[in-house]
């Protein structure tokens, strides 16, 4: 369908990519990735004609349709989102006409007639055509990508050009999936969708019936809709058969070989060096010596680039809050004509990471900027608990930098006891790297401002933190670096994301914003969505069924998180140590319930068999929940006698 034979590009002088050889199938799914500054979006480009070689061909087969989605700077105008999408169709549609008029043709010719005979032959081929488009079915096949992309029924009749930059990279985005070329390129396609959009995307490219290369910073979105990997490394293009997890391996293994394969070059290097040195002028051996030499430079070095340094973060420590961190009673806001939340009531409680999730405009910004009190709330309060240090990134969060400031200088003013290696190592992995951090921080664009201020905020983080799309604008390496600084943090965290693979490595409740209020939900975004389809409700009818045709229940042990055993003491215990064993007691009671669901999830999933492997893996991780629980019941009642024998109560 499409070949690229000995492709290289260059970048000015820095060379991209050389001896680049893809074939690309009519039933390509891959995605592209690469470190940034490798050439990944070039590549697409070339594929797409937008930009030239500089050495070798492209060539496509005949009849080939290529469609090409740009990270952004795309604008439309004129028309209202429906119509701007309708004329996708316009082919289609300008047939539809033509088969008004062929129709009238066949009334006024004769039957017997060529004249006859040629118009019909061509109002088959016109009627064949409009059946493959399913002419009569295009607006509910765009009012079905409209949906999913997260437009409402309101929005399809606006013009396109009422709408952000964001959401008309949505109307391109929803012209090329209905277009369905032969060949669609997308350059990050979910960087402006949020969570449910690109839930839906996901469903829809593994449905797609043709050609697809993406380029994706998001890890889930790439193992669930691709089965291929091209990366482009070392000025090189690389192949890896399977999703992005399967890459990381693969990837891993090709460099071990790599550097095996060096070492035993530059081992046969240096014994040609060492025997051309030693007999060059010896008539003798001259026949040897030369032989040597060719072979020499018959050979193609191998490079091996240096290692990708990982870097590490951890965030400093705050000071604790009390368990309470913030409380919300009542809270509702409004923007007249539109009430946005109404009547929210919730708690959070210190080590909570909190993930708030839904639809666009349900109210997840201004959620969050009220709980930062940045915003005042219509009715309802906000109240911290003891000791709270709240600190809160906005999506805008660069508006509030000094743009006079230099970086390193700015970052080290935020964290003087970080030492300035340890920070340059950071700024790296937010991709300022160089002369980089010594840049005034007015002249960088608005996304490596807003990359800067989440840097900024890692070095000197208060004991809760509100998150408010912090995934925005950062590569695979950079998300790497904040979710193991988040992991490893001791406060709270509430953030807002639509990366998936960042949400289920993080969270541990999810909080659903969704017709005005506010829905908690335990657990990660897995557990968040396997409730959302009656998950509970589903296993407890199973059970019933199970009942009805008397198979015995087993009943499934709640997942836990293991407490530290405290020792058993039958002696007068003092206040404080008394407090810290309720305070135990009434964690582990709390926590039983609320985890028991996750061990029922698991046990289901176990039903439906996806491949040893993965059956092995689920069976060794609800044995060592049940490990945990038991440890955990031990403990319980162990606590619990010792607070029987000191006459307290929980």
């Amino acid at each position: 369908m499409l070949h690229l034979a000995d492709g290289a590009k260059r970048f000015g002088h820095k060379l991209l990519f050389e001896g680049a050889n893809w074939l690309i199938t009519p039933d390509e799914r891959t995605g592209l990735v690469g470190g940034n500054g490798t050439g990944k979006s070039t590549l697409l480009k070339v594929l797409a004609g937008i930009e030239q070689l500089d050495h070798g061909k492209l060539n496509r087969s005949k009849g080939l349709t290529i469609g090409y989605l740009p990270q952004d700077g795309l604008v439309m105008r004129g028309k209202t989102v429906f119509d701007e999408c309708l004329s996708v169709f316009h082919e289609a549609l300008a047939m539809d006409k033509e088969m008004d008029t062929l129709s009238d043709q066949l009334a006024h010719y004769a039957p017997d007639s060529a004249e006859y005979a040629t118009v019909a032959d061509r109002f088959s081929l016109v009627s064949d055509t409009l059946q493959q488009h399913d002419l009569y079915n295009l607006d509910a096949q765009v009012g079905a990508v409209l949906g999913g992309l997260g437009f409402a029924k309101d929005d399809w009749t606006r013009h396109t050009e009422e709408f952000s930059g964001g959401w008309q990279m949505r109307i391109a985005l929803a012209k090329l999936l209905l277009e369905k070329p032969s060949l669609l390129l997308m350059d990050e396609p979910t960087n402006h969708l949020d969570l449910e959009s690109r839930n839906w995307l996901e469903e829809y490219l593994r449905s797609y019936p043709r050609a697809f290369i993406l380029i994706s910073h998001d890890r889930y979105f790439l193992d669930v809709t691709v089965n291929k990997i091209t990366e482009v490394w070392n000025k090189r293009v690389w192949f890896y058969t399977g999703g992005y997890e399967k890459f990381v391996k693969q990837k891993t293994e090709r460099r071990e070989q790599l550097a095996k394969d060096y070492a035993s070059q530059k081992e046969r290097i240096e014994q040609l060096e060492a025997f051309i040195n030693r007999f060059r002028y010896q008539a003798t051996k001259a026949k040897q010596v030369q032989s040597r030499v060719k072979e020499l430079d018959r050979i193609e070095r191998i490079d091996v680039p240096e290692d990708e340094e990982t870097i590490h973060f951890t965030f400093p420590q705050p000071p604790v809050s009390g368990r309470l961190v913030c409380e919300v009673n009542g809270l509702s806001k409004r923007y007249e004509p539109k009430q946005i939340l109404s009547n929210v009531n919730f708690t959070i409680e210190r080590g909570d990471r909190i993930a708030l999730v839904g639809p666009n405009g349900a109210g997840k910004s201004t959620l969050i900027r009220m709980l930062s009190m940045m915003e005042e709330p219509t009715t309802g309060s906000v109240r911290y608990g003891h000791n709270v240090l709240a600190d809160y990134f906005a999506q805008d969060q660069y508006k509030v930098l000094n743009p006079d400031a230099v970086m390193l200088e700015d970052i080290s003013s935020a964290a003087p006891k970080v030492p300035t290696t340890e920070l340059r190592n950071l700024l790296g992995a937010f991709l300022f790297a160089g002369e980089d951090v010594f840049k005034k921080l007015g002249v960088l664009s608005g996304g490596e401002r807003n990359r800067y201020a989440l840097a900024r905020m890692l070095v000197s983080p208060a004991n809760f933190i509100l998150l408010d799309e912090p995934t925005n604008h950062l590569d695979l390496r950079a998300k790497d670096v904040l979710l193991e600084a988040i992991r490893n943090f001791t406060g709270t965290v509430l953030f807002v994301s639509h990366d998936r693979y960042f949400i289920d490595g993080l969270a541990t409740r999810v909080f659903e914003c969704e017709h005005g209020g506010v829905q908690v939900f335990p657990g990660n975004y897995e557990d968040y969505l396997w409730r959302k389809s009656g998950g509970p409700d589903a296993l407890q009818a199973a059970a019933i069924e199970m009942q009805k045709a008397h198979i015995p229940v087993v009943e499934a042990p709640p997942v836990v998180v293991a407490i530290p055993a405290a020792a058993s003491n039958a002696k007068k215990l003092n206040p404080i140590k008394l407090k810290q064993i309720q305070e135990r007691v009434k964690f582990a009671e709390d926590e039983m319930p609320r985890m028991e669901d996750r061990m029922f999830a698991l046990e289901a999933a176990m039903g439906n068999f996806v491949s040893a492997e993965e059956s092995q893996k689920q069976t060794a991780q609800l044995a060592e929940l049940r490990k945990q629980h038991e440890a955990l019941m031990l403990e319980w009642e162990d606590l619990s006698t010792q607070l029987e024998e000191q006459g307290a109560v929980v």
